[in-house]
Parts: C-alpha cells; structure tokens; sequence
C-alpha cells in the first residue's frame, strides 16, 4: 500500500452470531477534509460501541447479582440465631420440682427476691461480676455504691448484689437461670406448688426445723421459711440430693444444711424491694416484692414496672466506677 492510499476500517453492529459486519475501502481518491472527517465518524462510532459494550457487562452484572440476591438473603436468615416470641412450653410437676430444689429452701424474703430476679435473667451475669468485685463492701457502704455506680440492672437485680454467693450461682448456670425465669412468668403458680411440695418432703425426712437462722413456720398446709431477725438474711447452702432423699441409717440430719454468714438489709436497700419486706401469700400464690404483688408476666414482660414504695429511678449512665475492685 502506497502513502497515497488509506485503507479505513468502520465498525459496524453485531450479526446475530456475534460478529461485526466489517466494511473496507478504499479513500485514495476522496479530499483531505473528508477524510478527516470520516476518520472523526469512526472514532465517534467506535467509542459509542464501547460504551454500549460497557452498559451491557454493567446490565449483565446487575442481573446475575439480582439473582443470586434472594439465595443471599435466604443463607443469612439461616445463619442468624433464631430468638421466638413464643411462650416456652410448660413444664411438668416433676420437672418443676427439680428445677427449683436448689432454691426451695431460702428464706421466703430471699426466695422471692430470686424468683423475680431471674425473669431479668440476661442481666444476671454482669451483676454477679459486679457483685464480686465488690464484695468487700457491707450494708449503707453497699447501697450507697450502687447509687454511685449508676448501675443500671432492674431493681430486683440490685436488690440480690447484697448476695453474692446467689448471683453467682445463677450466673454460673445460665441454661437453668432462664428456665426458672420463665417458669416464673409462664406458670409462676406451679413454681410456687413445687416450692411447697419440696419443703414438704424436706421436713418430712427431717431436714428441715427451726434453728438459730430460720424460722419454719405451718401454717394452713403451707410451710414458710423466715429469718430469726427480720433484718439479718443467712443463705442455705445444700445438697438437694440428700436433702429432698430418705436419709440413710446413722445420717447426720444437722448437718444436711450449712448457713453462710448474716447479711444485715437495712433501710438503705428499701429502693430495690426491702423497704417493707419481700415474701408471699402461699395461699393465693402471690409473690410479694416490697409488700407489693409481683404481676409481671408472659405477655406484659417488657413494658412492667412494680410498684415499688420507694421507686428506684434508673440513672441516665453510662455506668461508672468510683471504687476500688477486689482482685
């Protein structure tokens, strides 16, 4: 080919197979402005076809994503945590009676204190740290670092810090904290029942009497367990195993139960239930947190607020801490 000669190759559409139709000429004869403008047509065309090509990767991409969009969504619904509203399903007389052995025996005010404080059973591990870390605090120097922690846990919570060996014991037991806490919203009469049914065979066997710690009072069929002071609360400490079991020959019956030491709830815990006093009314299956029926439930779990004498007002937060922690 001569310098003369210019040979110019125009892009052209596609045919069905793909292909491009190809025109080529020769453009020796034609004047220079026309060339030039023919080159500019060709430049032109050829850029407009990329950018087509361009639009439909881009369209094909936007179609191969919005079908593979729904398989997406369906393996992130599968792989998140299943949380049901549903209300769990009752448990038997036999399941219930084991499910509260290791607490029938605490004196009422305490029981009922940890009946209502495992409904809120998510909040119980951080108050077990808590509770741990600051165990070396007593009485008024207690309650007045719960106020400065601004600590924010439901009041049945704060009103268990004072017993660090009961948050513990729900802590370590996650699985069985939740299961009381929803036997109590679900069906908290035959908690109640199997409470009973367990004092009942523990005093049966003789295990369970009055002694310098509680009270065990009968009264109409029902068997409450009070303190000796109504201020100063010992935490039982026993093996449901031996206790609610005929004792062998020779058992040392005194022995079955161990009591920690006092704990003195004064005036200064009235905010979170022990201003008047926590118990119940066996009769009637009533739980009594600061003399006040617990009504909390299934169905109104998330919008309850008790009653409470003197009721306590969460702190805004974040929560602090203005005192040293045990190591």
């Amino acid at each position: 080919m001569n310098d003369a000669q210019v040979r110019v190759w125009i892009r052209m559409p596609r045919q069905a197979d793909g292909r491009f139709l190809i025109k080529s000429g020769r453009k020796d004869s034609l004047p220079n402005a026309q060339r030039e403008r023919s080159d500019e047509t060709s430049r032109s065309d050829a850029m407009l076809l990329n950018a087509f090509d361009h639009f439909l990767g881009w369209i094909g991409k936007m179609l191969f994503t919005c079908a593979l969009l729904p398989a997406c969504l369906a393996l992130m619904l599968v792989s998140l945590p299943v949380i049901s509203s549903a209300q769990p399903v009752a448990l038997t007389p036999p399941q219930l009676d084991q499910l509260v052995s290791r607490i029938a025996l605490y004196p009422d005010p305490l029981l009922a204190q940890v009946l209502t404080a495992s409904t809120y059973w998510t909040e119980i591990p951080e108050a077990a740290t808590w509770a741990d870390q600051h165990s070396y605090l007593k009485g008024d120097a207690l309650a007045q670092a719960i106020q400065a922690d601004h600590l924010q846990w439901d009041p049945s919570i704060l009103g268990l810090l004072p017993f660090p060996s009961v948050l513990d014991m729900m802590a370590r037991d996650p699985g069985w904290t939740e299961q009381l806490g929803n036997a109590v919203l679900t069906q908290d009469a035959d908690v109640m029942d199997a409470v009973q049914r367990m004092r009942q065979r523990a005093r049966g066997y003789g295990y369970l009497a009055t002694n310098g710690y509680v009270n065990v009072v009968s009264d109409g069929g029902y068997i409450q367990i009070l303190p000796v002071e109504p201020n100063v609360l010992y935490v039982p400490s026993y093996d449901p195993l031996v206790i609610f079991a005929s004792p062998r020959p020779g058992f040392a019956l005194a022995g079955a139960i161990r009591f920690g030491p006092g704990i003195t709830i004064g005036a200064a815990f009235g905010g979170w239930g022990w201003w008047l006093g926590s118990g119940f009314i066996w009769p009637s299956h009533t739980i009594l947190i600061d003399r006040r029926p617990w009504t909390r439930v299934w169905v109104n779990r998330v919008g309850y607020v008790h009653p409470y004498v003197r009721p306590w007002v969460r702190p805004v937060g974040p929560r602090v801490e203005v005192h040293r922690l045990r190591r």
